[in-house]
């Protein structure tokens, strides 16, 4: 059994689609999903879903850094009521920093960066508060993010850097903070040895898989939307990479990510 701890439902919500989508999942043997909030936009739909589909869904929510803007914090207010409800998230995010693509103009981008580092900070600070896990956004910005991660009262074995496209010695560096690390279909891209290199590096018992649908299709699916089902693809991959049995690492996984997010698991035979 798999878990995919990233996507985002939401596009296939929005079509129709979910049912289907959950039991090719199902099919797949990919037992749970993660959907994973990235603005006011796409919470509320998320904790509907669990309500509905409980059994494979948990949630989060988080203000994403591409959403972020002169009015984060009026979009951060209602952030924390989630967790007052009969489900809740399971953890913050996905937040972080994205500079890969700035403002040509450097007042602009300035702005763009102040911003983003704001409702970060402002975020990792409610995460403290409330206890729960964080996802990491971090495109451009493995620096800066570690820095205001380590400057704030997150615990490191609640972080996880989702995506994860470093190399080996920023995963040397998660190592010795004790946090985590995500990897999608980006791994099984043949120009991509790094990546397979710093899977080698990460502690396994630090380590989960994700889709990040429906983006980052792993081969053979590339260039097709990417959902849950094709998670088994990358988990083939990585469990080669580290010359591991495929079921063995599958369990392993399992057993990651239901622990990182402290969420139930229903096996159905």
């Amino acid at each position: 059994m798999w878990f995919d701890s990233h996507c985002h439902l939401k596009i296939f919500s929005d079509r129709e689609d979910l049912e289907n989508v959950i039991s090719r999942a199902t099919d797949s043997r990919v037992l749970k999903m993660i959907t994973v909030g990235t603005s006011p936009k796409d919470w509320k739909l998320y904790a509907n879903l669990v309500e509905k589909y409980s059994d494979q869904i948990e949630y989060t929510v988080g203000l994403h850094p591409s959403y972020v803007g002169s009015t984060w914090e009026n979009e951060l207010r209602t952030l924390c009521d989630y967790w007052g409800m009969n489900r809740a998230p399971v953890a913050l995010g996905e937040i972080g920093l994205d500079f890969f693509r700035l403002p040509e103009d450097k007042r602009l981008a300035k702005e763009v960066v102040d911003f983003q580092k704001e409702a970060f900070r402002k975020q990792l600070e409610i995460a403290s508060v409330l206890k729960i896990p964080v996802i990491i956004h971090s495109r451009n910005a493995f620096r800066d993010c570690v820095n205001i991660i380590d400057e704030s009262d997150v615990d490191w074995n609640k972080v996880v850097f989702h995506c994860f496209s470093e190399s080996t010695k920023e995963i040397m560096e998660i190592n010795h903070r004790s946090g985590w690390v995500s990897f999608t279909g980006i791994l099984t891209y043949k120009a991509n040895e790094h990546l397979r290199e710093a899977l080698r590096a990460t502690n396994l018992d630090r380590l989960m898989l994700e889709t990040d649908s429906p983006y980052l299709s792993p081969i053979p699916k590339r260039g097709k939307e990417n959902e849950p089902s094709y998670l088994p693809f990358l988990g083939s991959v990585a469990a080669a990479t580290l010359g591991l049995n495929e079921q063995d690492f599958a369990k392993q996984i399992l057993e990651n990510s239901t622990a990182f997010y402290d969420c139930h698991l229903i096996t159905k035979h």
